[in-house]
């Protein structure tokens, strides 16, 4: 069974930058659409970037120009850089694929407060 695991999130000041991983044990992204999702307390988990397997990006409005997603398929693993980040982009992040397939990892939190 496919696990994946998050890593990267902390505590940033508004504007700061974080660097999120998620790696699986074993190769699923080359098959695979791969997604960060994100959940913030009393609010639904939600999609907030995917890569599909061909490389195209694509973003939720609320963080266009601020995050990126990119993969390494060799090292199967999946990254989401944050910049810019305001308060509002604190929540748990999570990974998966762009349906959801697999069973959901522990998450990382990451907290933007001054």
């Amino acid at each position: 069974q496919v696990q994946l695991v998050e890593s990267g999130g902390g505590l940033v000041q508004p504007g700061g930058s974080l660097r999120l991983s998620c790696a699986a044990s074993r190769t699923i992204f080359t098959i695979n659409h791969m997604g960060w999702y994100r959940q913030a307390p009393g609010k639904q988990r939600e999609l907030v970037a995917f890569i599909t397997s061909g490389g195209s990006t694509n973003y939720v409005d609320s963080v266009k120009g601020r995050f990126t997603i990119s993969r390494d398929n060799a090292k199967n693993t999946v990254y989401l850089q944050m910049n810019s980040l305001k308060p509002e982009d604190t929540a748990v992040y999570y990974c998966n694929t762009y349906s959801a397939l697999y069973p959901w990892g522990q998450g990382t939190q990451v907290t933007v407060s001054s």
